[in-house]
């Protein structure tokens, strides 16, 4: 697996992994703000894709690198490749490339605890095992589900 910074001919590959998950995170693969947010996270070098050589995406980050708040906009691993460490290795890349220097504070917005993809996706507990821990309950996602803010802090 090659964790790599994105570029503009992996746009489809990110439209591949949103129709994955929609169910979960409702419309993106025909939301133009979605196609916006890709492209312009791909022009400033701060989305990642995990490859095996393939022309199909193992997954997929955008990043928000503002210190001292980073932020994960986005983060999807295709269903096939999940449990394998893709997440982890994004995480792991895009921590090591995007956060220079502590303190610093990295959230995420993911489900609720009593949403429906909570517990199908592993989303909670994946980042908990990154050492994030539940935080604040913020404004639902687009299909209407709750969301929870995640964060961790690094030294």
């Amino acid at each position: 697996m090659e964790i790599r910074a994105a570029q503009k001919d992996d746009f489809e590959g990110y439209l591949g992994l949103a129709a994955q998950v929609e169910d979960w995170f409702g419309p993106m693969v025909d939301d133009p703000g979605f196609h916006q947010a890709v492209t312009e996270h791909i022009g400033r070098s701060t989305a990642l894709v995990a490859t095996a050589g393939g022309p199909d995406l193992l997954g997929g980050l955008l990043f928000g690198p503002s210190h001292p708040t980073h932020h994960v906009h986005w983060l999807v691993v295709s269903s096939q490749a999940r449990g394998r460490g893709v997440g982890k290795a994004l995480m792991a890349d895009a921590m090591s490339r995007f956060v220079r220097s502590g303190p610093a504070t990295i959230e995420v917005v993911t489900f609720g605890p009593d949403h429906p993809g909570a517990v199908t996706s592993g989303a909670r507990v994946f980042y908990e095992r990154l050492g994030f821990t539940p935080a604040e309950a913020t404004e639902p996602g687009p299909e209407g589900g709750s969301r929870q803010i995640y964060r961790v802090t690094v030294a």
